[in-house]
């Protein structure tokens, strides 16, 4: 069962613009406190200010929220199951109290009820020794099935980025660069692999995203540099995946384990840093993904 907060059902009813966000990057799987409480605070107030209305996703007490309400934001911040498409049914049908949505179940969420742009920090995407472990994001199959346009930083710097395009295009989702030619690479604004479609104000990504909606496609990844100020280091970013993958493999992580194991490395590794990256990078996102629903709406 989805429930549709009052603002945002009034909103999507009137053809306004909105937004759909995660909740595992406002999660302790996200961002350690009280950078998550920051993040959500940052995102939801970079959606308004572009004129549209945040839809946070969420489960509680087995119910699927698009547009989690105020009182009940402080049970998503201490959310630390993640809930991802596939368990979406079996958080319902099991009463789960609290799960925090993946770029997966957002993504699917928004689709259901009608939001057409979704924010996160960075998506999920193929692993490193995806040969061996199979280990491929669910993110990347949900923008192929979901008409819906994903604004992110690339993917998250730890994955396989090269393989992660690739399995982009298998599943012919356009990756689309915001005022870049290059693919980011979350804390760092390139990673030297070139995207062959780019846009350069949210005119053109409104356009792209009803063109594509028109012939009945699927979703687009929209790809938009960390802010130029926040950017860190990419060999000190490097030098700390390559330790905390190694760690990964030594304590046999796998799954959703990885990814917070690695950005607390990372965390670790930058004294801080990088949380103000990701904070940076998502408030940026949520509101790229403000104007491009805007000028959806105005059309």
């Amino acid at each position: 069962m989805i429930v549709v907060g009052d603002e945002v059902r009034t909103a999507i009813a009137a053809q306004q613009p909105v937004v759909a966000l995660e909740s595992t990057i406002f999660s302790t799987l996200g961002l350690p406190s009280p950078a998550n409480a920051e993040a959500l605070q940052l995102c939801l107030s970079a959606v308004r200010k572009t004129g549209a209305i945040p839809a946070l996703t969420a489960v509680l007490d087995g119910v699927i929220w698009a547009g989690v309400p105020q009182e009940l934001y402080e049970r998503v911040l201490g959310c630390s199951v993640k809930v991802a498409a596939r368990d979406l049914a079996i958080a319902t049908s099991q009463k789960f109290s609290s799960g925090a949505t993946t770029v997966s179940a957002s993504v699917a969420i928004a689709d259901q009820v009608g939001i057409e742009v979704f924010a996160t920090g960075g998506i999920g995407g193929v692993h490193r020794e995806s040969e061996i472990t199979a280990d491929i994001s669910a993110d990347l199959n949900a923008l192929a099935q979901h008409p819906v346009m994903v604004v992110s930083a690339g993917a998250k710097a730890f994955l396989d980025l090269p393989r992660t395009l690739e399995y982009l295009e298998t599943q012919s989702v356009p990756v689309v660069g915001w005022q870049t030619n290059e693919f980011p690479a979350f804390y760092t604004r390139t990673s030297g692999l070139l995207i062959s479609h780019r846009v350069d104000d949210a005119t053109g990504a409104a356009q792209l995203h009803l063109d594509r909606r028109a012939l009945g496609q699927g979703g687009t990844l929209l790809v938009v540099p960390i802010p130029s100020e926040a950017e860190l280091d990419s060999s000190e970013i490097d030098r700390a995946i390559e330790k905390s993958l190694a760690e990964v493999q030594e304590r046999r992580l796998t799954g959703p384990q990885v990814t917070p194991h690695v950005l607390a490395a990372v965390e670790k590794a930058t004294a801080g840093e990088s949380v103000a990256a990701n904070l940076a990078l998502a408030e940026h996102n949520a509101s790229i993904a403000g104007q491009v629903a805007v000028e959806i709406a105005a059309r």
